[in-house]
């Protein structure tokens, strides 16, 4: 199996998560260890194969869906092999094929409304957890206090639907320590959603969670990679 990776996003507890796109069924792919995500020194700044826009032969990984995460397939890292970077043209003409317009052409009627701008689906709820969504109106990364007294990295957009306001996990935004943004990253890439001549979000459903006691698990819907359309390989590697 061949795929072109696109979603590069940070986690907690020192692990990556990575998906792309599969060569020949154009469906997405996100490869994973049995019963775990993938760990940091997998990313290509350690010696690992994981880069955005990096074509990747998986070998022969087990799929192994749950809904909504029917992306996930269960892989060997030592059978991962690189093939070559993806070159700039090719790289956005195979997100611009994938792109939709709105939310709902990606997730269905599974979202629902979970505080400010924030949508959710209920736990299994939707039929897939990755997409990609072409940008019809102005977006912008921003700050937002926590309740615990950080600092948390946000994106405010509108699909023409759904006014949202969601999480940014996007780790070529984020310091070395995948906790910290990056200001400089933020600026320049505030900026490509100002200026490029279009831009792509890869968004996706997360792994049940509750942000507090008082609010059921749920699949959030955040942004894992921002794509422009005149800097298509934007990267720290």
């Amino acid at each position: 199996m061949r795929i072109v990776i696109n979603h590069l996003t940070r986690m907690h507890g020192g692990h990556i998560c990575a998906a792309g796109v599969d060569l020949e069924t154009r469906r997405h792919v996100r490869p994973v260890l049995e019963g775990a995500p993938l760990p940091f020194y997998l990313l290509s700044t350690y010696g690992g194969p994981f880069a955005m826009a990096r074509i990747l032969d998986l070998g022969s990984p087990r799929p192994a869906p749950v809904p909504p995460h029917v992306e996930d397939h269960v892989l060997v890292p030592a059978c991962v092999k690189t093939i070559r970077r993806a070159c700039p043209r090719e790289f956005w003409k195979l997100l611009d094929e994938l792109a939709r317009p709105a939310l709902a052409e990606i997730f269905g009627d599974c979202l629902r409304p979970a505080g400010q701008g924030a949508y959710a689906a209920e736990v299994g709820a939707g039929q897939v957890s990755l997409g990609c969504l072409r940008l019809r109106q102005a977006a912008g990364l921003f700050f937002k206090d926590d309740r615990r007294g950080g600092r948390r990295l946000r994106i405010g957009f509108n699909d023409g639907l759904l006014k949202v306001e969601a999480s940014v996990t996007d780790l070529r935004l984020f310091a070395d320590d995948h906790a910290t943004p990056n200001a400089a990253a933020v600026r320049a890439a505030n900026q490509g959603l100002s200026h490029s001549r279009g831009a792509i979000l890869c968004v996706g459903l997360t792994r049940p969670y509750s942000p507090d006691k008082k609010q059921p698990e749920r699949h959030w819907l955040q942004v894992n990679n921002l794509h422009l359309e005149d800097d298509p390989l934007w990267t720290v590697e």
